[in-house]
């Protein structure tokens, strides 16, 4: 497979494409083999600020972009379907002239992902899905993504973000990692209202991965944290028995955010991962 190794532009700053109609916000850093990072919700491009350091001029190109409805990118209000968020950034690889990249994807971030490769297939040369749900939503599950949907819609971010910290986190690490707590918390009170409720409202229909991860042929890492309440490593490693060239890493003391809550061991799963895949290019 190609790949474009330079660093076209955004060195010293964000950049900003105007795709399908929107203005998506992403960091660009480093050249090399391209990496797309997609973050999860209620979040934005900085929940991978570790990642980009770890990465960036070290072999790799990292492309880290604001989903539409966070972050500093255009918020649509209504419903956001997952494909909506994969046909995004298709887009945004097309304004990069990038044909083919590996993708980390996080909870949402990783659903993200499973449909970027659903659609996308031969854009993707590895997956890597920590905190992933490939489950389709339960009835009850639905039910209170609907009714989040329209509290954040009427009370805004910052009663929801306060009650999800611990959960997003471990109790352990939001006492002890305080300003892993603070950049959390900031992301989530930042979150646009009417952008999260919209994410909250696709994901709530969205679609069986299952059958999907069995199609999977790309080189896959499936990252868990040891404590994390929404995907349990009981999770990842059902995942782990259906991709077919797939490896899996349960990251000992976190929860739900293992790429800011243990950067280092994340970073050193996924550097070594990534380079297993650029050796094969």
């Amino acid at each position: 497979m190609a790949h474009q190794t330079t660093n076209t532009a955004n060195s010293d700053g964000p950049g900003i494409a105007s795709v399908r109609g929107i203005s998506v916000t992403y960091t660009d850093r480093g050249a090399g083999y391209p990496v797309l990072f997609v973050h999860g919700h209620p979040f934005d491009r900085t929940m991978w600020e570790p990642q980009v350091r770890a990465l960036a001029g070290r072999g790799y190109r990292v492309i880290v972009p604001d989903l539409r409805g966070y972050g500093s990118s255009t918020v649509v209000p209504g419903t956001t379907n997952l494909d909506t968020f994969a046909r995004d950034l298709s887009a945004l690889l097309d304004h990069l002239d990038l044909d083919v990249v590996s993708v980390v994807g996080l909870s949402m971030g990783g659903q993200v992902a499973l449909e970027l490769y659903r659609l996308f297939p031969d854009r993707i040369d590895s997956l890597t899905l920590a905190a992933t749900n490939p489950r389709p939503e339960t009835e009850q599950g639905r039910a209170a993504r609907l009714a989040l949907a329209e509290r954040l819609r009427a009370e805004g971010m910052r009663g929801y973000a306060d009650e999800m910290l611990v959960g997003m986190m471990t109790a352990d690490n939001a006492r002890e990692l305080p300003a892993v707590a603070d950049h959390v918390r900031a992301m989530m009170y930042a979150a646009p209202p009417e952008g999260a409720a919209a994410a909250l409202l696709g994901r709530a229909r969205r679609q069986d991965y299952v059958p999907l991860l069995r199609r999977v042929s790309a080189p896959t890492l499936l990252v868990g944290g040891q404590y994390d309440g929404f995907t349990p490593p009981g999770f990842t490693e059902s995942m782990h028995v259906m991709v077919p060239d797939s490896v899996v890493e349960i990251i000992e003391g976190a929860g739900h955010l293992p790429n800011l809550e243990r950067p280092e061991r994340f970073n050193e799963v996924l550097r070594r991962f990534l380079d297993r895949c650029r050796a094969r290019v």
